[in-house]
């Protein structure tokens, strides 16, 4: 009972193994002809870690990244607001890995090409349509090119094919592009020397005035033993361009918002001046669908809940939706029943992400800061916002995420 997986991303890979797990037959058709290293890096949650392991993924994941110790908080002058620890270091089973998004996609790739066959990743398929019937799908995929290729028929159909989804298009033809939120975002990777613990996730500043996610995905990358740093800056502006990874982005469009981000613990001027490459990317999400599965035909991941990345539970979403949808797959059968199973699961439980990610993510916290001391450097934290405060907020987002 073929599953035809459209996306080739971190969901449907992920989805892939999980029903092999479950000996499901499952050929992926991914869209891009030459899979090649894009994005920068992604942070995989407790939870996430949990999913993977389950998978057999872990000591692969753990190897190539970062296992994270701590999450800090700075304001824009560089004063600690908060820190708390990270993954096994808080308590949890799992660590948290803070990888680069391309070695997390070749560990998927790799474990799909031994497991399921390198033949069932099917390259330069793109999704245009599908139909069903009572008994099946039938998928219609054009190349690169823009060819007709050989229609190809399933149990069911999974949409796992990001945020221009085009069967999220299809179920949902009014649905319209992605909706801005009025932040920009510019990103890279830089080898740089290890700071603060090493393992720390940081985040800085507020969107206002300009604010900054910083945290090492690789370890030991040169001679000289220093790190790959990911950072991410962010700024409120009416001005963005389309979605798109790819994007070259240019220094002086947001260097000035951190010209005097000379810390004690980091100099942040220099280390985007070492970046070769950056990227500019706008944070964007889409409203929570009322539904996601019509009859044999359902969405996963981005195409399903496109989230701001302001949680890190983009991709930890995507792959705890694999597993359950494996499962319901698998005590179902390959029919509608699975896939309505799977819906009530999960759509009220990641719509509630989406909308957290919006109004109440973890860094909440540097906005009340920033308002609290209307931009200036304070005497003593907790005159301004108490520990308890504090730890209410992170929790209050570690319980919506799960």
């Amino acid at each position: 009972m073929d599953v035809l997986i459209c996306g080739g991303g971190i969901g449907g890979l992920a989805l892939a193994l999980w029903l092999h797990k479950k000996g499901i037959a499952a050929p992926v058709f991914e869209a891009t002809a030459q899979l090649r290293a894009v994005g920068a890096g992604i942070n995989l949650l407790p939870h996430a870690m949990a999913e993977l392991a389950e998978l057999g993924l872990a000591p692969a994941l753990e190897a190539r990244g970062v296992k994270t110790a701590e999450s800090v908080f700075f304001n824009r002058f560089g004063q600690l607001i908060y820190r708390e620890p990270a993954g096994r270091a808080a308590g949890f089973p799992h660590p948290q890995v803070s990888i680069h998004r391309a070695d997390l996609h070749e560990v998927l790739v790799s474990a799909v090409r031994e497991r399921l066959g390198a033949d069932r990743l099917m390259l330069g398929w793109r999704l245009a349509r599908a139909e069903q019937s009572d008994s099946g799908v039938t998928a219609y995929f054009t190349s690169a090119s823009g060819e007709a290729l050989a229609p190809q028929h399933g149990q069911l159909l999974i949409g796992c094919d990001g945020i221009h989804s085009a069967l999220r298009q299809q179920l949902h033809p009014g649905d319209g592009g992605p909706v801005y939120s009025g932040v920009n975002m510019w990103r890279g990777v830089t080898p740089w020397p290890a700071f603060l613990s090493g393992a720390s996730m940081v985040r800085a500043g507020w969107l206002k005035t300009g604010k900054m996610v910083i945290y090492p995905v690789r370890e030991n990358i040169d001679p000289q033993g220093r790190q790959l740093l990911n950072w991410v800056a962010e700024i409120e502006t009416p001005k963005h361009r389309l979605w798109d990874w790819n994007r070259q982005g240019k220094r002086e469009d947001f260097l000035w918002a951190f010209e005097d981000w000379h810390f004690d613990w980091l100099d942040v001027p220099a280390m985007i001046a070492a970046t070769e490459e950056i990227f500019e990317f706008p944070m964007v999400d889409k409203d929570p669908l009322p539904r996601w599965s019509y009859g044999r035909l359902t969405l996963l991941g981005d195409a399903a809940h496109p989230m701001y990345p302001r949680g890190s539970n983009g991709a930890a979403q995507a792959i705890i939706d694999a597993r359950v949808l494996a499962q319901s797959i698998s005590a179902h059968g390959a029919s509608a029943d699975a896939l309505q199973e799977y819906e009530r699961k999960r759509l009220a439980a990641t719509s509630a992400v989406v909308l957290a990610n919006r109004s109440r993510p973890p860094d909440v916290i540097l906005q009340k800061v920033f308002e609290r001391t209307g931009d200036r450097p304070f005497a003593n934290i907790q005159d301004v916002i108490s520990e308890d405060e504090l730890a209410a907020i992170s929790a209050s987002y570690k319980t919506t995420a799960g």
